[in-house]
C-alpha cells in the first residue's frame, strides 16, 4: 500500500501500522526509513529529549526503547490537521499528525513520508516525532474534567476559595515540592503546567511586583515577534490584542495570569542559593525576603527560570574608568527623556543596543552607536516573521507540535533558506548599512537570527527603524576597533577626535546561566551540570527542559513559545519522578 495508493491518509496509516508491527525488529524497521532520516523522541519512548539520525541508528534505538515503553495504537489523529503534502526544509513531503499510547502515557507525533528514489519510489519516513502528552492516571483536569469546586462552594461552615488560596500560597506549614526561581514567562509556564498536574509549586522572584521583569525594561520596548506566537499555556491572549505586545501590557497580563491560574508566587524574594541532600533527595535553599527575613525551604526540585542569561555582562574595557559621565549597563536603562539635548554613546549592536539608541534619538539626544562585532540585521516585517509563518494558519496545538517535530539539522537548513530570502527582501536596507560601514553577518553557516539566539542568546537586530536612522546618518556609527580609549568627556578615536558623551550605555549582553549556577550552587554542582543553553556537539539544547546530572535541578528558558511548548515536557518529567515512574 505504501507505494501504490494515492490516498495520503491511507499511506500514512499503512506506514504507522507497519511501524507498530515491526517495532522490535531492527531489520524490518530499517526498511521503513530513508537512509538520511531523523527520529526525535520527546519522553515518549526514551524518557529523554533526543534526536537520532540515520536509518540504521534509528532502527537500533527503537529496538532498545520500544520493548519497555510498549507503544501501540498508532492512529492518524482525528481532530488535528489531516495528512497533507507540504514543503518542509525545501523537501516535498506527506505530513501526518498521529496519536499513540505507551504503557505509561499517551502521546502525539508527526510522520513525514518521502518517496525513496533508491527503492522504487516507495514512501519512507524522512522524519518521525514521538512526544509524550500525558501520563495515564494523572491526566490534567481540563474542560469537562475540570474540578467542580464543591469543597468550598457547598460547605458553608468550611473555608471558602480565598481562605484556601491564602493558605496555599503562604507556606506556613509545608515546603513546596518544586521551587521555581524567576517569575517571567519561563517561570509562569512551568508553574502553570505543574499546577495542572497537582504538584505543589512556589515561584520566587526578586522584583517587587509580578511582571516587573518586563515592566522595568526600557520605556519603548515591545515584543519583536507577533502575538499569535506568544501565548502562555491554557490562557491565550485576547483576540483583539495588538500584533506586537507592549512590555507593560505583557507585564500586566503576567499579573492577571498568576491570579487566574492560581499560581503561588512570592515577590520581593531573592533565591540566595542551595545545597542538595542526596540522602534525603531534597534541597536546602535560602530565600531572602524584601522585609529582611530569611526563609529556609526543602523542595525536592528547583527549576531555574531566570532566562537565557541571568547576570549582566560588563566587559573590562581599558580606560573606561576615565569617563566622568553616567555609565549604565543596558539592563539599567529606562527612558531617553532624561537625556534630551544631551549626547550618548551606546556600545553594542544587538536588539537592546539598537532600541536604546533609537529611544535616545527619539527623545532628542545626539547618539553614537558603537559596533563591537558584525551583527545580523533583518527588518521586523516581513523578514523576521518568516520563521513563524506556520502560526498564521492552523491551530496553536498543531503548530507547536510541528515546531517540536523539526530536528535541528533540518531546522538549520530551513533557517538558511529563510535568511537568504530575508537578504533579498532587505537588500536596500542592508546596502545602506554597508555604505556607512556597518558590519553585517548572517549567523554561523548562514543560519540566521534564530540560531544566533539558540547558541548565544543574541547578536542580531530586528529593525524597527534604527537601522534606517544609521543608514541616513541620523544616528552616528563608530567601530569599537577605532576607539583609542576613553577620556572624561567621552571616547577618543584613533584619529585623535573626541566622540563626546554625557551617557555611555553598555549594551553588551549577559553572561551564560553557567555563571549563575556556579554562584548559587557552587563549583561542584556547576561542574556536574556543565554548560546550559546552546548545542555543543549535540542536536538538543544543553540541559534545557530535561533532567540534568544534578538530581532535582532543572532549567527552562527562551521565548514565550519555547516556554509554552517545553514546559509541558519538563512538568511531565517532574510528575513522573514524583509518582515513582522515573528516576532522577
Amino acid at each position: 500500500m505504501l507505494d501504490k495508493t494515492k490516498d495520503i491518509s491511507a499511506s500514512a496509516q499503512a506506514w504507522l501500522d507497519q511501524f507498530a508491527r515491526t517495532l522490535g525488529e531492527a531489520a524490518a524497521l530499517d526498511r521503513l526509513f530513508l537512509a538520511d532520516s531523523y527520529w526525535r523522541d520527546v519522553l515518549a519512548l526514551s524518557w529523554n529529549l533526543q534526536t537520532i539520525t540515520g536509518r540504521d541508528a534509528i532502527a537500533q534505538a527503537l529496538t532498545v526503547f520500544a520493548p519497555q515503553a510498549a507503544p501501540s495504537n498508532f492512529k492518524i489523529a482525528p481532530n488535528r490537521a489531516p495528512p497533507r503534502w507540504i514543503t518542509r526544509a525545501g523537501t516535498n513531503t506527506i505530513e501526518a499528525i498521529f496519536d499513540f499510547e505507551t504503557a505509561l502515557g499517551r502521546g502525539s507525533g508527526i510522520l513525514r513520508l518521502v518517496p525513496d528514489a533508491a527503492d522504487g519510489e516507495r514512501l519512507k519516513a524522512w522524519t518521525l516525532l514521538t512526544a509524550l502528552d500525558e501520563l495515564k492516571g494523572f491526566e490534567e483536569q481540563l474542560g469537562i474534567s475540570r474540578p467542580r469546586g464543591q469543597a468550598y462552594s457547598r460547605d458553608f461552615r468550611g473555608p471558602n476559595w480565598l481562605d484556601l488560596r491564602n493558605a496555599s500560597r503562604h507556606y506556613t506549614d509545608r515546603d513546596p515540592a518544586v521551587l521555581v526561581v524567576g517569575g517571567g514567562q519561563a517561570g509562569l509556564a512551568i508553574a502553570a503546567r505543574l499546577k495542572q498536574l497537582k504538584i505543589d509549586t512556589l515561584i520566587v522572584d526578586r522584583e517587587s511586583r509580578i511582571g516587573d521583569n518586563w515592566r522595568k525594561r526600557y520605556h519603548a520596548l515591545t515584543l519583536h515577534n507577533q502575538v499569535q506566537v506568544n501565548h502562555l499555556p491554557y490562557m491565550p491572549f485576547p483576540p483583539n490584542w495588538p500584533v506586537y505586545i507592549p512590555k507593560d501590557k505583557l507585564a500586566n497580563w503576567f499579573e492577571a495570569y498568576v491570579d487566574a491560574m492560581e499560581l503561588n508566587f512570592w515577590t520581593g524574594t531573592e533565591f540566595a542559593g542551595g545545597a542538595y541532600d542526596d540522602a534525603k533527595d531534597h534541597w536546602t535553599v535560602t530565600l531572602r525576603r524584601a522585609d529582611g527575613s530569611r526563609h529556609i525551604m526543602h523542595p525536592r526540585h528547583v527549576v531555574m527560570a531566570t532566562g537565557v542569561s541571568g547576570i549582566a555582562h560588563v566587559p573590562d574595557i581599558p580606560t573606561l574608568e576615565n569617563f566622568k559621565g553616567t555609565l549604565l549597563h543596558s539592563s539599567r536603562y529606562e527612558d531617553g527623556e532624561t537625556w534630551t539635548g544631551r549626547r550618548a554613546i551606546v556600545i553594542g549592536t544587538g536588539n537592546s543596543g539598537h532600541d536604546i539608541a533609537q529611544d535616545l534619538h527619539s527623545s532628542g539626544a545626539e547618539v553614537t552607536l558603537v559596533q563591537r562585532s558584525p551583527t545580523l540585521v533583518t527588518n521586523i516585517e516581513p523578514s523576521a516573521q518568516l520563521a513563524y509563518a506556520i502560526y498564521n494558519e492552523g491551530t496553536l496545538e498543531d503548530n507547536d507540535l510541528i515546531a517540536t517535530s523539526m530536528p535541528t539539522p533540518l531546522a538549520k537548513k530551513t533557517h538558511v533558506m529563510l535568511t537568504e530570502r530575508s537578504k533579498e527582501l532587505d537588500k536596500e536596507l542592508l546596502d545602506g548599512l554597508r555604505r556607512v560601514g556597518f558590519k553585517l553577518d548572517f549567523g554561523e553557516a548562514g543560519t540566521g537570527w534564530q540560531f544566533k539566539y539558540l547558541t548565544r542568546g543574541g547578536g542580531y537586530y530586528f529593525n524597527v527603524g534604527c537601522s534606517n536612522l544609521i543608514a541616513e546618518g541620523a544616528i552616528k556609527l563608530e567601530q569599537f576597533a577605532d576607539i583609542e580609549g576613553f577620556v572624561a568627556e567621552g571616547a577618543r578615536m584613533k584619529d585623535g577626535t573626541i566622540s563626546p558623551a554625557d551617557l555611555i550605555v553598555l549594551s553588551t549582553g549577559y553572561k551564560p546561566q553557567d555563571y549563575l549556577v556556579r554562584k548559587l550552587f557552587g563549583d561542584g554542582v556547576a561542574n556536574r551540570v556543565g554548560p546550559v543553553w546552546g548545542f555543543g556537539d549535540g542536536l538538543e539544547l544543553r540541559n534545557m527542559y530535561a533532567r540534568t546530572k544534578q538530581p532535582g535541578l532543572w532549567f527552562i528558558a527562551g521565548s514565550l513559545a519555547q516556554c509554552r511548548i517545553n514546559s509541558k515536557y519538563l512538568a511531565l518529567q517532574i510528575k513522573a519522578i514524583e509518582e515513582g515512574m522515573l528516576e532522577t
